[in-house]
Parts: C-alpha cells; structure tokens; sequence
C-alpha cells in the first residue's frame, strides 16, 4: 500500500500562504528547504501527518493558471460555525456554509474558501464519511 503524505502547490508568496493555512487551518511550518531556484515549506498540524506542501519558484511575479482541472483539497473540523468565524475574523473571506443532501439525506455541511493564489479549499463538519 502506498501512503498519502502531502499535496503540493505553487504559491507566489510563501510568508502571505504560510500566513493564511497558519490562521486558517492551524498548519505550522514542519520543515522548510531552499534552494537556488526553489523553496519547498512543508506545512502540518497535530491532526494528521498529511502536509500541504508550499513550492515558490523564485523570481516568479505573475499568478499561477490554476486551469480548469483543480478542484479543492479539503479539511474537517468538529466546529464548522468556529471555524468559518476564526476564518472571516482572520481577514478572510469563507463562503457561506452549505449543506449538501443525498436521498433526501444531509451528505456534508461545508464551507468554501479560496487561499491567497486562489486554490479552493473545502472545509467540512466532522462527521459521516468526514472524520
């Protein structure tokens, strides 16, 4: 078996991303490593040991094209009021919270924010098939 260890992403300024998944997410830096025409800044919290992983190409000043293949990545809370008022009191911007049916059933109850290269994240109250 193969094991999920991070997802990584091009960012245009590592301090406003670290920033944001720290304020966000509770993310911290686990491990940082440059190069000279790279720097890789691994991001975790104490919930898992799944990173986001934060490339930024040096010398780099225009936004990345996110295409139309990128979705989200997605994090669970046990609070989701919280962390959509943690969230917008931090200065950004959650979407409205949403819940999402199946069958006539609730399926999730989310939240989307987009963080500051506008890659789209989900956030989801713990529960169901979201632990």
């Amino acid at each position: 078996m193969a094991k999920f260890v991070h997802m990584m992403i091009r960012v245009l300024d590592e301090a406003r991303s670290v920033k944001f998944y720290q304020a966000c997410f509770g993310l911290e830096i686990a491990e940082r490593k440059e190069w000279p025409d790279f720097t890789l800044t691994y991001m975790r919290n104490i919930e898992t040991g799944f990173e986001v992983e934060l490339t930024v190409n040096k010398g780099r000043t225009e936004p990345y094209n996110l295409g139309d293949g990128y979705g989200h990545v997605a994090f669970v809370t046990p609070d989701l009021k919280a962390a959509h008022k943690r969230i917008a009191d931090a200065g950004y911007q959650p979407k409205d919270i949403k819940t999402m049916n199946f069958e006539g059933e609730p399926f999730a109850t989310f939240f989307f924010v987009e963080d500051p290269d506008g890659y789209k994240i989900e956030v989801l109250e713990r529960g169901g098939r979201f632990q």
